[in-house]
């Protein structure tokens, strides 16, 4: 049986992701069968004897040099601390490595040598001032894999959120609530619950207004383009209700009533998964040819290099990507 290789970006090189990337891997012996990160070997050097971590780390140039029993690195970008990074700090130079390390581990995806690209967290400033002008790594994959109709998932054991839009204002999400993106929507997330073994997912689409707009008392996007989207899904057999009022739909998804939700934007469905599962949440980003996981959390410089960030967000993205490999 072909091995699955799973691919970590380390994310932002002066924030958390190559701390928590080392742990997983060092926690967890079967990921040292499988699973190597994209960064600067002289960085995950520093964090590795930081945290005198026990299991051996090598630096190879492709997976076909994959050493199982250790932490693999294949070295994009080479950093030195002081020189060219400072922990904690935006940096320009540390943004362009985490494009280099996603872009590196895209190409390595699309061929076919890793099966799973899981990232760590970059920072969007950093990102921008290393010359890549992106709203975050959603889009880079998109991009970079010449993807067309993608979406955000938000996963957990507890509760699921897909995004009709994420990263706009608040004005311009209203705009992007289409009936053509609404039922793109549902069909990605339709199709991901199926990658994870529900035969006939249960999907409730959130409305858009208070209330779904009251019958149009409160707004009309509700039922001039939300509700169409629902009626042609339901015509193709799948299995959709709504538009269910927001500030009660992800209430019945948490108690089993829906296997996941289609939200209208960012905040609508990153409050209430943030408020159940934020330590266990994945990031996954739906409908590019290769399978895409993350943590759900920032880059945290407030604690990079005092060697107290968990690793479980980590491992719960390794473990979904797994997943849906396997399917």
């Amino acid at each position: 049986m072909r091995t699955h290789f799973v691919g970590i970006t380390m994310g932002d090189p002066a924030g958390i992701g190559p701390e928590i990337s080392l742990k997983a891997i060092d926690a967890k012996k079967e990921y040292q069968q499988s699973v190597l990160i994209y960064g600067s070997y002289k960085v995950l050097q520093h964090y590795h004897q930081q945290l005198n971590l026990s299991t051996p780390l090598v630096q190879i140039q492709n997976v076909q040099e994959f050493q199982p029993g250790k932490i693999n690195v294949i070295s994009v970008v080479d950093l030195d601390f002081g020189k060219d990074l400072e922990i904690g700090k935006v940096s320009p130079i540390a943004g362009d490595a985490a494009y280099r390390y996603i872009e590196r581990a895209i190409s390595d995806a699309m061929k076919g040598d890793v099966r799973v690209v899981t990232t760590a967290p970059l920072n969007k400033e950093a990102l921008h001032k290393g010359g890549h002008a992106y709203d975050g790594h959603t889009e880079i994959f998109a991009t970079l894999t010449g993807t067309k109709a993608y979406t955000m998932m938000l996963w957990s054991e507890k509760m699921s959120v897909v995004h009709v839009s994420t990263h706009c204002s608040l004005r311009e999400a209203c705009n992007r609530a289409t009936k053509a993106r609404v039922l793109e929507c549902i069909h990605l997330a339709d199709k991901a619950m199926k990658q994870l073994g529900i035969t006939t997912p249960r999907i409730a689409v959130a409305g858009l207004n208070p209330h779904s707009g009251e019958a149009g008392i409160f707004g009309h996007e509700d039922i001039d383009e939300i509700m169409p989207a629902i009626a042609e899904a339901k015509s193709e057999g799948l299995c959709v209700d709504g538009p269910v009022s927001p500030d009660t739909v992800f209430l019945k998804a948490y108690h089993g009533v829906y296997d996941i939700v289609v939200a209208m934007y960012h905040d609508q469905g990153h409050i209430p998964m943030k408020m159940v599962a934020f330590d266990s949440g994945v990031n996954v980003t739906l409908g590019l040819p290769i399978i895409r996981t993350s943590v759900d959390h920032g880059t945290a410089f407030d604690i990079a290099g005092k060697g107290i960030a968990k690793a479980d967000s980590m491992c719960y993205a390794v473990d979904l990507g797994k997943r849906f490999a396997d399917h």
